[in-house]
């Protein structure tokens, strides 16, 4: 079973579990079969790993199966987070399969994809996908082999490598894994660093008794928040449910916004290759467009870690970043890591001798609603009448979702359908923040009538 609504614009997410389920190992199964027909990869290796997730063994067993029967070969790396299993198609500069329903609630599972050395899969892969899945033929006889890698510790070395461990004061770290797959990997990855890391929910648990591993959810971030009170901590870490993404929190609690730790990690890259590229979404703020002016170019994407992977290998870029909390670096295969983001951010506070509040207050000047959800019948419908209602209010462009500026006032806000699920997202940004919640509040009163 392959339902049409599991295929999203960049992966496949869909409900596994329940009385409703939208995929299941059969379809596990063919999309194995489809995979190696369109990549042909008959007689050629794929790198396949799976998160914490429930059917995560079965179904990628199933789709490895499937691959096998059409006659490739796969490397089974098990357990790994997202950013793992994009190290693994580096490192073996092979295409990649990665079991995951990122942030999605626990009844879902889902795949990501690459190509060999990290390499973003072509816009329209997954519709191509599921049509061959549709007509595919499973072989009857097992043709392909299938070796197992354990990843975990040249994956730790190689963030290391890239972001090693300097001089300066220890630091308290909370660490919130979300029961996700970031209680896979923090440990050897933050080891030897004069850490004293205080651990939230690291056992792999894909029911997520604690609380949603998704940190775009304030709510889902209050339990780190209130550890670095309690323990008086230097920052926290919440990531995901697949550990690709990471949301920073400062000393005093407070979650720092992913485009000011965009800004910083830009700089710090810029400091290394000065005049280097940056590549951002159209929602990231425009706090990063400022850092970056005169030390570095700046590209704007759509919001997707496809486009941005894919403008990072246009350009060369030395590093991009979405509101979302997905950094991306070219010395990591242009791929996205949420920990070795957290690295960087580590050893920036270290060396500055300031509180994260300090740091992350030089590069911002604006103000944010932060990301909106509304469920709403007909996203066209609703996006049309915003924009009937700012005509003449700013500079309209439709490019990714509804995006309307106006930088005389210092704003813009953008409306957008999710890529993963039935929602109308929300962004809205200002220099002062009664224009933002009057933005905000306008915009959500029109959407949600």
């Amino acid at each position: 079973m392959l339902q049409t609504q599991i295929f999203k614009a960049n992966d496949i997410r869909g409900i596994v579990a329940g009385e409703d389920p939208e995929w299941d190992l059969d379809g596990a199964r063919r999309l194995g079969a489809a995979f190696v027909q369109l990549l042909d990869l008959q007689g050629g290796e794929f790198v396949v790993g799976r998160d914490m997730r429930r059917l995560g063994a079965e179904l990628s067993a199933a789709f490895i199966d499937g691959a096998r029967r059409s006659g490739a070969h796969a490397v089974e790396v098990g357990l790994t987070s997202t950013d793992q299993l994009w190290f693994a198609s580096g490192w073996l500069r092979l295409p990649g399969v990665q079991f995951t329903a990122s942030h999605n609630p626990a009844s879902y599972n889902g795949i990501k994809f690459c190509l060999a050395d990290a390499r973003p899969v072509p816009a329209g892969f997954t519709d191509e996908l599921r049509r061959v899945a549709e007509d595919v033929t499973v072989g009857e006889e097992v043709r392909g082999s299938v070796r197992h890698v354990d990843t975990l510790e040249a994956y730790a070395d190689r963030l290391t490598e890239l972001v090693p461990a300097g001089a300066g004061p220890d630091l308290t770290v909370v660490v919130d894994a979300g029961n996700g797959m970031a209680g896979h990997t923090c440990v050897p990855v933050l080891a030897g660093r004069g850490l004293d890391v205080v651990g939230l929910y690291l056992d792999l648990d894909g029911t997520f008794p604690n609380h949603p591993a998704n940190p775009l959810e304030p709510e889902n971030l209050e339990d780190a928040r209130q550890a670095v009170r309690a323990h008086g901590a230097d920052l926290g870490l919440v990531f995901d449910g697949d550990a690709d993404r990471c949301f920073i929190i400062d000393e005093r609690g407070d979650v720092v916004d992913p485009s000011v730790i965009t800004a910083m990690i830009a700089l710090a890259e810029l400091e290394k290759e000065p005049g280097g590229t940056i590549v951002v979404n159209t929602i990231t703020s425009w706090a990063v467009a400022e850092a970056v002016e005169g030390k570095g170019e700046l590209v704007v994407s759509p919001v997707g870690h496809t486009y941005v992977k894919a403008l990072m290998a246009e350009h060369d870029a030395i590093f991009g970043g979405e509101h979302s909390a997905h950094y991306y670096f070219r010395d990591f295969w242009s791929a996205d890591t949420g920990m070795l983001a957290a690295l960087h951010v580590i050893e920036l506070l270290r060396r500055s001798g300031r509180r994260l509040s300090e740091l992350a207050a030089a590069f911002d000047g604006y103000h944010r609603s932060g990301e909106l959800n509304s469920t709403v019948e007909d996203a066209d419908e609703a996006m049309a009448v915003v924009a009937h209602a700012f005509d003449g209010r700013g500079e309209v462009a439709r490019g990714d979702g509804l995006m309307i500026t106006n930088r005389d006032q210092g704003w813009w806000l953008n409306l957008r359908p999710s890529n993963t699920e039935p929602l109308l997202r929300l962004n809205v940004e200002a220099r002062d923040p009664e224009r933002m919640a009057m933005l905000r509040d306008e915009v959500l009163a029109l959407v949600r009538t």
